[in-house]
């Protein structure tokens, strides 16, 4: 039998394989595929919570199911033009205020 390698170990061996410059595409790319998929867990809850369907949702928004569908996946990143729109057809504000 082979040895196993867990995939914190294959993770770490990958990242330390990396050049500086491919780290920090890396790692920006990480950081925006968290903020992608913090918009649409957001997206999904306000949908849910107000009892829409995706298809709902995108018909008040003169949009296609499957772009509801790519946004709450985290495959789409909405933008402010787009998430003023799902917060208006949901009955909401969009608000941004100051980071701590």
């Amino acid at each position: 039998m082979g040895e196993y390698v867990t995939l914190k170990d294959s993770k770490a061996a990958y990242l330390a394989a990396m050049s500086p410059a491919e780290r920090a595409e890396y790692d920006k790319a990480y950081v925006e595929a968290g903020k992608r998929m913090h918009l649409a867990q957001m997206v999904y809850h306000a949908r849910t919570q107000s009892g829409l369907t995706q298809t709902a949702l995108a018909e008040r928004i003169g949009t296609k199911q499957a772009t509801i569908s790519s946004i709450e996946r985290g495959a789409q990143a909405p933008g402010g033009l787009m998430l003023e729109s799902i917060a208006e057809a949901l009955g909401m504000t969009l608000v941004m205020e100051p980071a701590n």
